[in-house]
């Protein structure tokens, strides 16, 4: 009696694991993947990304939130982490940011134009800043503190008042 309970039992765990592999295995058939830019190592805060640092991984699509990840390698090159990324897994928009044309404690080429004229002088950036950004700067001949706006060749460009 005890041989034929314990082969019943086995017969009965048996079609459970075969019906819970063809139904992991439907599910995941029917499934879109989703190739995406992972780090291949560890990316440290202020490294620039590059293409050697990264590698394609598919992810089933309904398991990552599509619009608040990168899905182009293309996106990542050039770009600085902002936070340490983990091997094979998505990057998130918040953990990428552009490079600082103008970094902080660095004397940088302010610009004022208006009309014909146009003045030059050199200030100390306050902070740091990439393109389009607003960026407090003290100005070396006066201590002033003034405010300018980063362009893509890293001077400074002041609005007329």
């Amino acid at each position: 009696m005890r041989a034929f309970l314990r082969q019943r039992w086995a017969l009965w765990l048996a079609a459970l694991l075969a019906a819970w592999a063809c139904m992991s295995s439907a599910r995941t058939a029917g499934a879109q993947e989703l190739e995406l830019p992972v780090p291949r190592a560890v990316i440290y805060p202020g490294d620039v990304v590059s293409d050697e640092l990264l590698a394609a991984r598919a992810f089933i699509a309904h398991t990552v939130a599509r619009s608040t990840i990168y899905e182009a390698r293309e996106a990542l090159i050039g770009k600085v982490a902002r936070r340490t990324l983990l091997p094979g897994q998505p990057i998130p928009f918040s953990a990428i940011r552009d490079p600082y044309l103008v970094t902080q404690g660095k004397t940088v080429m302010v610009v004022f134009e208006h009309g014909g004229l146009t003045i030059t002088t050199n200030a100390l950036a306050l902070q740091n800043g990439g393109l389009g950004d607003v960026v407090s700067l003290r100005n070396l001949d006066s201590g002033a503190i003034i405010k300018g706006t980063v362009a893509s060749n890293g001077s400074i460009q002041l609005d007329a008042p």
